[in-house]
């Protein structure tokens, strides 16, 4: 088994005076606590002396209880640049350190894959999995991805509960989220597996879309069914675990979204422009970066709400805490519909009467750092972003300085 160790401090609260006409909150501002198990061999040390965990970003580390036996190698589909990193990782992996290699069957079927003869025997013993298919979440002990931020994000979809810690290799296009190199994979896989590594938990979206029975041959949203399908008063609901951000969006209308905000049930504004984003820390370098909102360190508790070119000029980006509930609905004097993705993904329509709700997920997604959270953060908006990068201001030749000084 591995848990993660981590400093934390203790933080005792203070008693305050209710407001007579305030009603008592039934949520808590803060965060859910997080499910400190990832997958079947991760979980996390706790400290039963602390009242409130602060943790360090910088003192979250990897341990092993029991050596991992089981990985999950996800590669980005149709790149051919990908084919030998990807058969090099996995011989290193299968007869190097005896491990068993899951890859989803479509990997697989790579016509490249398929005719290289060299490569059969290692994979015969690959265990293959189908997505919206099968149910991995229980064997895996570590996950690799190959490629950019996107197979990272895919890896999250995979795991709607406990998910397993994930090394990320950088062999894509931005790799924002993918802070390892691949050129020394051999001994960065193997500080990983002796539990040398430095961890950071990026906090998911629990989201819940309820909708209004329609159509009874309405056909059921693919993948719907792995994400906790079921019924709810005669209406139909969904359940996902978002990485980076929910976005709703006009869709193909030429019409302003006008869709309703609603924060642990009180109305708190109507958007009206082309949509907002609901992003979790981590998906504030994406998205909701690029329409104006703020950058946010993965370890800070929160959510941010940003609109998608606000028809008003006083609309600005908002932070709320990691605790609350948002709610959002079409507005009654929506002129059209709304529609709805989840890190890019399952785009499915919103209509009158249904309501999508969001908060902070219990299951992060701990994914492995190459030096620390702090450290590797900036390391990527700087080398990804090129944050603050600008040509330095020259400084004054010594012979103005000294003529300054006399003036002076």
């Amino acid at each position: 088994m591995c848990s993660f160790w981590k400093d934390s401090t203790q933080v005792s609260g203070v008693p305050t005076r209710e407001h007579p006409d305030c009603s008592r909150r039934t949520r808590s501002l803060h965060g859910p606590c997080p499910v400190t198990t990832f997958g079947p061999k991760a979980c996390v040390l706790q400290n039963p002396q602390t009242i409130m965990h602060i943790q360090d970003p910088a003192s979250q580390r990897l341990t092993w209880n029991k050596s991992p036996k089981s990985v999950l190698v996800i590669k980005k589909i149709r790149d051919a640049s990908l084919l030998q990193p990807f058969k090099e990782l996995c011989i290193y992996l299968m007869e190097e350190n005896n491990m068993i290699v899951y890859v989803e069957k479509k990997v697989l079927e790579d016509p490249a894959i398929v005719s290289d003869e060299n490569f059969g025997p290692v994979k015969k013993k690959f265990c293959t999995f189908r997505e919206d298919y099968d149910d991995i979440s229980n064997q895996i002990d570590f996950i690799i991805c190959l490629g950019g931020d996107g197979t990272l994000l895919y890896a999250s979809s995979l795991f709607q509960g406990s998910v397993p810690p994930v090394m990320a290799f950088h062999l894509g296009s931005l790799g924002f989220l993918t802070p390892f190199n691949f050129e020394n994979f051999q001994s960065q896989v193997n500080q990983v597996i002796e539990g040398n590594a430095a961890v950071i938990l990026r906090s998911r979206l629990k989201v819940r879309v309820v909708k209004e029975p329609r159509d009874k041959k309405t056909a059921i949203h693919n993948g719907l069914s792995e994400n906790g399908l079921d019924t709810e008063g005669g209406k139909q609901a969904m359940q996902y675990q978002v990485l980076n951000e929910v976005v709703i969006d006009r869709g193909p209308s030429s019409y302003l979204s006008n869709v309703d905000v609603y924060l642990d049930g009180h109305l708190i504004t109507t958007v009206q422009g082309d949509g907002v984003i609901v992003s979790t820390p981590t998906g504030s370098t994406a998205y909701a970066a690029a329409a104006g909102a703020s950058m946010v360190h993965p370890n800070v508790p929160a959510i941010m709400v940003t609109p998608i070119c606000p028809h008003s000029l006083s609309f600005r980006p908002i932070v709320v805490p990691a605790g609350v509930e948002l709610k959002i609905m079409l507005s009654p004097e929506a002129r059209n519909t709304a529609w709805v993705s989840f890190d890019g993904r399952k785009r499915q329509e919103i209509r009158h009467g249904d309501s999508i709700s969001i908060t902070t997920s219990c299951y992060p997604l701990p994914s492995i750092c190459v030096c620390d959270p702090v450290s590797d953060w900036f390391e990527s908006l700087a080398q990804c972003l090129h944050w603050n990068v600008r040509k330095k201001q020259a400084h004054f030749p010594e012979d103005e300085e000294d003529q300054d000084e006399e003036d002076s």
